[in-house]
């Protein structure tokens, strides 16, 4: 199959720092091309694939202080795309929704996977008046607030399997933060867990501009108390090491998270995840085995012991059974068939391979889940 994927230009793929869409996109590529397909990505300059580069710009756009305005420079990956479009099968955005209007006409042959919160206001008379071109949740908690979207399936993300070696016996001590500096991510919530217990934290995360006031006003005066640590924002390999020698990650959020990458990277080192009850989280943490759902910092302080006891082996199984890259790649081919199953000019070998079922709004990764 000949498959395009045009991802996010804020960040390399895969990133050099943080960038959980440009890091998915990243692993799917790279499987697909494994499979066998002829895969094409349009991505910045700056990107390392073993699929066919198209390079959008020379860099990243977050680490290009030439750059004032991201728009224009989508607009001009979208029109290369366009003009090489007929040589691709499927089309598979990871952009949001800069390419509605640009490919309605061929949206037979096009899906978008909508990486980002979907309960802002402006969003629901989009997807009403582009409710003919098809896309996938990361999530099923992720459609609730777009009823009215064509959504056809939804796909968890998945790692590759070697990516994270296992920790079955952390040296640390602490307990993990990973993630961006926000107030929805409830970085000041993880140090008031990790403080009533009197557990070390370590929080490792990246501060976008926006939220630079913030962290100035309401996370920096925390740090100052004692077993608090920020180490800043960390590549993959620093990533590895740090949530593998951590006892438990914690996932403190209050917004609706369309996924929660880092959730399944801790479960890939076998560490278990303490997450608050909203968006994904009751989708991604297996109650009791792979981490604790709670609804707020009082049965946090309490359940987090009961996180700390898990099996780490038991957390690992419980990744490779459900978010591992193959079952991923896998999942979006199904949905790539079922959209071609339905072009006349495909039709005929589409009907013709195993597995080609249209999605419904149980996943994939849950039929697999058993």
């Amino acid at each position: 199959m000949k498959i395009a994927q045009i991802a996010p230009l804020m960040e390399s793929v895969p990133p050099k720092l943080y960038g959980g869409t440009e890091r998915v996109v990243s692993y799917l590529c790279e499987e697909l091309v494994r499979q066998g397909h002829e895969v094409t990505l349009f991505a910045s300059g700056d990107s390392v694939t073993k699929a066919n580069l198209v390079p959008c710009g020379h860099m990243a756009i977050r680490l290009n202080p030439r750059v004032r305005d991201y728009v224009p420079h989508y607009m001009m990956m979208l029109d290369e795309v366009r003009r090489r479009a007929p040589s691709f099968d499927v089309l598979h955005f990871h952009i949001d929704a800069f390419q509605l209007p640009l490919f309605s006409s061929m949206a037979e042959r096009t899906v978008s996977t909508m990486h980002g919160r979907q309960d802002l206001p402006d969003l629901a008379p989009l997807y009403r008046a582009f409710r003919h071109m098809p896309f996938v949740s990361i999530s099923n908690a992720q459609r609730d607030p777009i009823p009215d979207a064509n959504f056809i399936g939804t796909v968890y993300h998945g790692l590759p399997l070697d990516l994270h070696t296992p920790n079955y016996d952390p040296r640390g001590g602490y307990l993990a933060f990973l993630g961006r500096i926000s107030p929805e991510k409830g970085p000041d919530r993880a140090i008031a867990i990790a403080r009533s217990l009197g557990l070390p934290l370590k929080m490792a995360a990246k501060i976008d501009k926006v939220d630079e006031s913030y962290f100035r006003e309401v996370i920096a005066p925390l740090l100052n108390q004692p077993g608090v640590e920020f180490i800043g924002e960390i590549d993959e390999r620093g990533k590895a090491q740090f949530l593998g020698n951590a006892r438990a990650l914690l996932f403190p959020i209050d917004w609706p998270e369309p996924f929660g990458l880092v959730m399944i990277e801790a479960m890939a080192c076998g560490t278990p995840v303490l997450g608050f009850r909203f968006g994904s989280v009751p989708e991604i943490i297996d109650d009791h085995v792979t981490g604790r759902i709670v609804s707020g910092l009082e049965e946090a302080s309490w359940a987090l012991r009961d996180v700390i006891a898990l099996d780490r082996r038991a957390v690992r199984r419980r990744f490779e059974e459900r978010f591992s890259v193959t079952r991923m790649a896998n999942d979006y081919l199904a949905v790539y068939r079922s959209m071609l199953a339905k072009v006349p000019s495909f039709a005929a070998e589409a009907s013709g391979r195993a597995n080609v079922i249209p999605l419904t709004r149980k996943s994939a990764s849950e039929r697999h889940a058993g």
